[in-house]
């Protein structure tokens, strides 16, 4: 493909993104599976425009409508803020915009490419070349643009960002806009360890290096398709975020024990509990939605995970248990809550999922919270642990709702991180842990990880601690 051709797919692919409710990365899988002509390295040059174009969304509009001639305070009001949040400029300005901000084209160049002939988009307009010039030698990143539209976050979220990060908050949204890297989980149960199997990724060209709090975690130096490695077919290596792997370690499942995954979905976290218990004693992946959990069926397979028992928990608006949920109350050592969230830790891998966040859609997200927390906690027995966890950032996702429940179930007590982060991890916490101690919140700027929260509860004997 030609640049202008790369040009042309990426703005026909951002209009589809545009034009769909669903993650970005589910279009343009599709889009790049029914394109097979396009080689591996056109498929990467049209996917990273896009997702930066996507990633710089609120600055690209900023500048295009500042170059419209509208007032910069104008268009950095909260009120515009939420409205070019929905209806952003048509993807053909915002490409052209971005070429010019982020990659320093000029209107010239931008001509040359863009000519019409063949695959190429057609040429920019009269009126594109007025408003694209006054864009040129300007960069993305202006000190006239409000924090919302710099820091690429939707204005009314701001407040909850300051309240969990306070003067970090700029270095965290900062973090949450750039792109993440490609970890790997090593599968015990197939593996030595991390050695050995970065050692069989070298010798098919992957370099890999270890994860700085994860022991099984290897990070791909540069972006290469794991999935077509020996390694990856044999089941030696999943793909898991080095934060998604923590919160697994950090459930300190053993062999024989009982643990339920409340939360399943595919089953990531589920793989890497079952490689914890060395594939022996109970292990129930539990989800409402039945084709995420047959998804996991394949991923079991490969990993050698013999031991896990899928099932599909049906859960009422009302509160009211599955069946299983009564049947096997105080059966469990561990009961994991990856608790379904807003998803705002994730921003570096569904970077379009923040415009997409309501504060409707944030308050359903807390009621199923609290929800989920209340039928979980009945599974736990008498001495084992509740672990809620979640790939949010925001306080009324984590901290307020692990002290909710908590008021509601003084029979679970909080466990020091510290403690459980040396049990389930077996390293240190110099560097890890906040200043309290209590629970843990992983983030791209501190730990280069996706953005997680975990606190872990312990249920304690009948009578004990007001406990019913």
């Amino acid at each position: 493909m030609t640049p202008g051709a790369r040009i042309a797919a990426a703005i026909e692919l951002l209009a589809e993104v545009d034009a769909h409710d669903r993650p970005a990365d589910q279009v343009v899988q599709e889009y790049v599976r029914q394109r097979r002509f396009m080689g591996a390295k056109d498929r990467r040059a049209v996917t990273d425009l896009v997702f930066a174009a996507i990633r710089a969304r609120a600055r690209t509009s900023w500048w295009l409508a500042l170059a419209a001639g509208h007032d910069p305070e104008h268009v950095g009001s909260e009120s515009v803020g939420e409205q070019a949040a929905q209806t952003p400029p048509a993807p053909r300005a915002r490409v052209f915009a971005l070429l010019i901000l982020g990659e320093g084209w000029t209107v010239e160049q931008l001509a040359g490419v863009c000519d019409g002939t063949g695959y190429n988009p057609p040429p920019p307009d009269e009126a594109e070349q007025v408003l694209l010039s006054a864009l040129e030698g300007q960069t993305l990143d202006d000190p006239r643009q409000p924090d919302w539209v710099r820091l690429e976050t939707p204005a009314w979220l701001l407040p909850a960002f300051r309240e969990a990060f306070g003067e970090a908050t700029e270095a965290e949204l900062t973090a949450l806009r750039q792109e993440a890297p490609v970890d790997l989980r090593v599968n015990r149960l197939l593996t030595d360890g991390p050695r050995e199997v970065a050692e069989a990724l070298a010798a098919e060209d992957l370099q890999t290096q270890p994860t700085a709090y994860s022991p099984l975690g290897l990070r791909l130096t540069g972006r290469r398709a794991v999935q077509a490695t020996a390694p990856y077919r044999d089941g030696f290596v999943e793909l898991q975020d080095e934060g998604s792997q923590l919160i697994a370690l950090l459930v300190a499942a053993k062999p024989g024990m009982a643990v339920c995954d409340f939360c399943a979905g595919a089953g990531g976290k589920t793989l890497a509990l079952a490689a914890e218990m060395n594939d022996r004693g109970r292990l129930v992946a539990l989800d409402v939605d039945g084709e995420r959990l047959g998804r996991a069926g394949p991923r079991l397979q490969r990993a050698g995970a013999r031991n896990v028992e899928r099932r599909m928990l049906a859960t009422d608006q009302d509160g009211e248990s599955d069946p299983f949920v009564e049947e096997n109350a105080g059966s469990f050592d561990r009961v994991l809550i990856d608790a379904p969230c807003t998803g705002v830790g994730a921003w570096r891998r569904q970077p379009d999922s923040r415009w997409r966040l309501s504060e409707h859609a944030l308050t359903q997200r807390t009621q199923a919270q609290d929800r989920i927390l209340a039928q979980a906690a009945k599974l736990v027995k008498p001495g084992g642990r509740l672990i809620y966890a979640t790939c949010s950032l925001l306080p009324q996702e984590n901290r307020v709702r692990t002290w909710d429940f908590q008021s509601a179930h003084p029979e679970f007590r909080q466990l020091p991180i510290d403690e459980v982060w040396a049990e389930g991890v077996g390293t240190d916490t110099t560097g890890v842990l906040p200043n309290d101690g209590q629970d843990l919140t992983l983030t791209p700027a501190r730990h280069g990880t996706d953005g997680f929260y975990l606190a872990v509860f312990e249920r304690q004997a009948q009578g004990a601690g007001g406990g019913k």
